[in-house]
């Protein structure tokens, strides 16, 4: 199954495709959301591509995003995010900017 990169709205204009990969060993399903996705937890679906790596990618307008994984249904953290906030659930959102 192919999937369209996630375009908001709000977002189309200017926007570039940026790729995005996690490392889930043993995951069934990896989903990443953020505030580019209203933190909606259907967010975008990522693709398997080997046992460990899930791919997808994100259209996105130049800016700064906070994110976070759901991964088979539990909040995760991205491991590759050097750059981490404060969030109001007492955990931490990751922050991807795109230039």
């Amino acid at each position: 199954m192919n999937q369209k990169p996630f375009s908001a709205p709000s977002q189309q204009a200017g926007g570039r495709d940026f790729p995005f990969v996690v490392c889930a060993p043993g995951a069934k399903d990896v989903v990443v959301t953020g505030d580019f996705t209203n933190w909606s937890k259907e967010g975008i679906r990522l693709q398997m591509k080997s046992d460990d790596e899930w791919r997808g990618t994100l259209r996105l307008a130049p800016g700064r995003y906070q994110y976070r994984l759901l991964i088979d249904g539990e909040w995760r953290d991205d491991p590759k995010a050097p750059v981490r906030v404060q969030n109001p659930f007492v955990t931490e959102n990751c922050v991807l900017e795109v230039f």
